[in-house]
């Protein structure tokens, strides 16, 4: 068994550990496309918490969980005792007796940190407001997948700052990459948040184009994130001018790609252009969440596998 580990940030792996992930993937997703099945996982229990709505983190861990031969429990707030006050302490003893792993996909870091802290099983975080670490495991193995190697490149993020650019941010100082960064004024980076060696791989800028300039990698999110629905006007108004479009991407390397972590909001911070387009990796990407998953749900629960 497995010594007991969480993924509560992207820096909670070391790079050989993050690197070991992607090779991992890459085995078990040609696996799959070959016919084969990867049932490493026969017996074990995935318990999955939501909070916050979801299609991607859903139907990957739900899909990839299975494909490995697992059992899935999909739990929301009002399933459970939560919703009646039941500390999330109490719910992390009884649940982790009872299953092999949690993802929890939720509000705040300090839920999936307290529940981590009384838990006798993994703890994966599948969103928070603060970090969203299995998507940019995804992105990075799916620009490896198309490019190679993401070390000494830059990635350029275009608008608000939130859970996924801070994520970047932790994963470009882990796997040597640089983050450029353009958003409105009045939208900026929490530097309280940042380590030094965070702020020594980001570049801000206060023009889209001067951001993307040279990119390697392209990517945004939506202009108003879940939780911020009530400024939804007001952030329309603010980012029309930070779009990704074919004039943003003239701008970034002549081999960048494109991804978004979807939902998209075409015609916001997105054209169907580009979405749609000959860079855009973006259903890659969201395939490859599945694929990630599985090797990070198999490194937690039984470590490293060998592999021929």
């Amino acid at each position: 068994m497995a010594t007991l580990r969480h993924f509560l940030q992207f820096n909670d792996c070391s790079r050989a550990e993050i690197e070991y992930l992607f090779a991992r993937a890459r085995r078990i997703k040609d696996r799959l496309r070959q016919g084969h099945s990867t049932r490493t996982l026969e017996g074990k229990t995935l318990a999955m918490i939501f909070e916050k709505a979801s299609t991607r983190t859903r139907v990957s861990f739900e899909t990839g969980m299975g494909q490995l031969g697992g059992n899935v429990l999909c739990l929301s707030k009002n399933d459970m005792q939560l919703a009646r006050g039941e500390t999330v302490e109490d719910t992390a003893r009884v649940l982790s007796r009872m299953v092999d792993v949690v993802m929890i996909r939720t509000y705040a870091q300090t839920m999936v940190e307290t529940f981590a802290a009384y838990s006798r099983s993994p703890i994966i975080n599948g969103l928070t407001n603060e970090y969203h670490p299995c998507q940019v495991l995804a992105d990075i193995y799916t620009f490896i997948e198309h490019r190679g190697a993401i070390t000494g490149k830059t990635v350029v993020w275009i608008g608000d700052p939130n859970n996924v650019f801070y994520t970047w941010l932790q994963a470009a100082t882990l796997l040597d990459f640089k983050v450029t960064l353009s958003s409105p004024q009045g939208y900026p980076v929490d530097d309280a948040r940042l380590t030094a060696a965070e702020r020594a791989r980001l570049e801000i800028f206060a023009d889209p184009l001067d951001a993307a300039r040279g990119a390697s990698l392209v990517t945004t999110d939506v202009w108003t994130s879940m939780g911020f629905e009530a400024e939804n006007e007001q952030r329309r108004r603010d980012f029309q001018h930070w779009q990704v479009n074919a004039a943003l991407m003239k701008h970034a390397a002549a081999d960048a790609v494109f991804m978004h972590c979807l939902p998209a909001h075409r015609g916001e911070e997105v054209t169907d252009e580009v979405i749609d387009g000959p860079q855009s990796l973006v259903w890659d990407e969201a395939e490859n969440r599945m694929h990630a998953q599985k090797a990070l749900l198999e490194f937690l629960l039984i470590g490293e596998v060998k592999t021929s």
